[in-house]
């Protein structure tokens, strides 16, 4: 920017004196420096001269100003559009770019920051980018799911960057959360396999056959790809479960289904998802079951579906 080397009121001395020809007296006006210092901005290159007969101004940087102090009023970070990419359905979801100033301004890199009532986690992403170590606490397995598949995003090996405390373990405290809490239960088996739930807010109305989704992306047409997700945390299940998974798996357009069973599936469930159709990958050159069903028991022992972007591409 350039700004004025004028001020108001006629002064004596060298703030005074003419410079280059001009004489700010004339005008009632006197140098905002003295002209030696004039000499040396201007050989600095820090005088812009514009077309003749216009008066010459400093040349500012917006480093050297000292700026305006933030006020208790943010008008600059808009809101999260509708459809926004970073929407993820959480009702009181905050712009990132809102926190990251906040982090920024309260806190230095490697200090720690604690949201304990952390939500989708929009806190611990504005942390985790900006190298501060964190804390976030909260009620649901809802909110921890969406963290893990908002970390990943970040960083494909972000699960190694931090642990999680009071998620189940073991079957046992599986069974308990299921027979406990439905929906917590399945919030937590999509966040297993990083699968991101469908509906954060329950009372909005059904799910339609989908708990979660996961998505790949085909290089051939850089197409993306969905997986339709379903959790079953009771015991009474047989092959309709799956029937009504490659239904919902065709009337989404989706490539894949997965099932994740509390409880072992019935040998018919195994049979009604290895008859079914396969999905064929041109980037990867595999094919891979319409329909996968997997275990808590296996998900806990380390295991995971069969999905495109897990394996070796065929050469």
């Amino acid at each position: 920017m350039a700004d004025n080397l004028l001020a108001a009121g006629v002064r004596k001395g060298d703030s005074g004196k003419p410079w280059h020809g001009i004489d700010p007296s004339k005008k009632g006006n006197h140098w905002q420096y003295t002209v030696q210092t004039l000499d040396e901005l201007d050989r600095q290159g820090r005088i812009y001269w514009p077309p003749k007969g216009r008066m010459p101004r400093l040349k500012r940087y917006l480093d050297e100003l000292d700026g305006k102090p933030l006020t208790s009023e943010w008008t600059d970070i808009p809101s999260i559009g509708a459809h926004a990419r970073e929407r993820l359905g959480f009702p009181t979801q905050k712009p990132i770019t809102l926190l990251e100033r906040i982090i920024k301004s309260s806190s230095n890199e490697n200090d720690i920051v604690l949201d304990p009532f952390c939500g989708c986690g929009t806190t611990i992403m504005a942390a985790h980018k900006l190298k501060r170590k964190w804390i976030g606490i909260d009620i649901t397995h809802l909110a921890i799911s969406l963290i893990k598949t908002r970390l990943r995003k970040i960083n494909v090996y972000a699960n190694r960057d931090y642990k999680t405390i009071g998620e189940p373990v073991d079957f046992a405290s599986a069974e308990k959360l299921a027979s406990t809490n439905a929906y917590q239960f399945q919030w937590w088996a999509l966040s297993l396999i990083g699968a991101k739930p469908t509906n954060p807010d329950r009372k909005k109305g059904a799910d339609k056959g989908v708990d979660g989704w996961l998505t790949f992306r085909e290089s051939a047409n850089l197409s993306l790809q969905r997986i339709v997700v379903q959790v079953k945390g009771g015991k009474h299940i047989g092959p309709q479960y799956v029937r009504d998974l490659l239904g919902t798996v065709d009337a989404s357009k989706s490539a894949m289904g997965i099932l994740i069973t509390l409880y072992e599936p019935t040998e018919q469930m195994k049979t009604t998802a290895m008859e079914a159709e396969y999905y064929e990958s041109p980037t990867w050159g595999h094919k891979y079951p319409k329909a996968q069903i997997i275990t808590i028991n296996e998900l806990l022992s380390g295991n995971k579906p069969i999905l495109p972007h897990t394996q070796p591409r065929k050469r």
